[in-house]
């Protein structure tokens, strides 16, 4: 089984992993950023597109590993109901930005998630204090701080509690926060420091993506 097959199938396992965290509808800070999001995702109609057979995210991945020398990474944002393959088109240190044609991008530092642009509802940055657990595997608390720009151009920054543990899976480590009356769980498979996969929370709109590494 080659390296590519073996992370698309790690992350189906992530994707299957339980995981909460919305907050009441219209109460607390997630409710405001909610309510000032707006319409997510465009749904096209069958008539304003030609039917088309639908390739799988391994046959895209196959072929961007081809045709892209370059780091890569496949990102399924569960919300929005599809998954892209994306390339790191700058870094910084430890600091890669990965981005679309449509230039979409993830801000990842070894893996995990730090900022996203061009999505909309984007998280402007995230403080997790937990990380060096999480990259050690091993059990702990900690603060995960997630900013987020609002309707009014204001940066809310909301915190949260988290305990970091074993996961139901070998090799998996879940970060489970609470905060602001929700409640959400990353899921992270790390290997020599570097997170090759993951199951990461943007936000109250965008939800869960499920990143997975093509290719260092």
């Amino acid at each position: 089984m080659n390296g590519a097959l073996k992370i698309t199938l790690a992350a189906a396992l992530l994707a299957g992993l339980a995981g909460c965290g919305n907050d009441s509808e219209g109460t607390g800070p997630f409710g405001i950023l909610a309510q000032t999001a707006g319409q997510v995702v465009a749904q096209r109609s069958a008539a304003e597109q030609p039917a088309a057979p639908a390739r799988s995210p391994e046959d895209a991945a196959a072929e961007a590993l081809r045709v892209n020398p370059g780091p890569l990474i496949q990102a399924g944002f569960e919300n929005l109901g599809r998954t892209t393959v994306m390339a790191m088109t700058g870094q910084n240190g430890a600091m890669r930005t990965y981005m679309t044609p449509a230039e979409e991008a993830l801000i990842l530092r070894d893996g995990m998630l730090v900022g996203t642009r061009g999505l909309g509802n984007d998280l402007s940055v995230a403080e997790p204090g937990t990380e060096s657990l999480i990259r050690a595997g091993a059990a702990g608390t900690g603060t995960r701080i997630m900013r987020y720009f609002a309707g009014d151009g204001v940066e809310r920054p909301l915190q949260f509690t988290c305990t970091v543990g074993a996961g139901p899976a070998p090799g998996v480590t879940v970060e489970t926060c609470e905060g602001h009356g929700a409640r959400f769980q990353n899921s992270y498979m790390v290997q020599g420091g570097q997170i090759a996969v993951s199951r990461q929370w943007i936000g109250p709109v965008l939800g869960f993506v499920t990143i997975q590494t093509l290719r260092p």
